[in-house]
């Protein structure tokens, strides 16, 4: 049962609105350690120099998406084992199949709750304290 305080997350998003809304709803459930970046872009730069154990990343962004990020964090040995979770208000079947072949952990639909958002997280760390 891992402590919310001790896992490091990432939270991408090109809204900054939706990234603090996300940020505040995970310091909510205990989360400390949360970091935010606009694009998977920044993301990757981020992760290459900060072991992370968790990425909440938005599927639509400019520049690089969300399953192209997805896909790059699992194509990293340094980062394939980080838990990631795709942040949609769109899921189509494609979506949902072309990220589960690439290794997604869970899908967080927008609008979300804060106990949804724990039940997803909890889906993926198990029980969180």
């Amino acid at each position: 049962m891992p402590a919310a305080s001790q896992i490091r997350a990432l939270i991408v998003d090109d809204q900054s609105s939706i990234r603090q809304i996300l940020a505040n709803s995970m310091a909510e459930i205990g989360f400390v350690n949360v970091a935010q970046r606009k694009d998977g872009k920044e993301a990757l730069q981020y992760l290459a120099q900060n072991p992370t154990h968790l990425v909440i990343s938005d599927f639509n962004m400019p520049e690089m998406d969300g399953l192209q990020l997805l896909k790059a964090v699992r194509a990293n040995a340094a980062t394939q084992k980080v838990a990631f979770i795709i942040l949609t208000s769109e899921a189509s079947k494609d979506l949902v199949q072309e990220a589960i072949k690439s290794g997604v952990n869970n899908f967080l639909a927008k609008p979300y709750t804060v106990a949804k958002l724990r039940e997803v997280l909890e889906k993926v760390f198990g029980p969180i304290k």
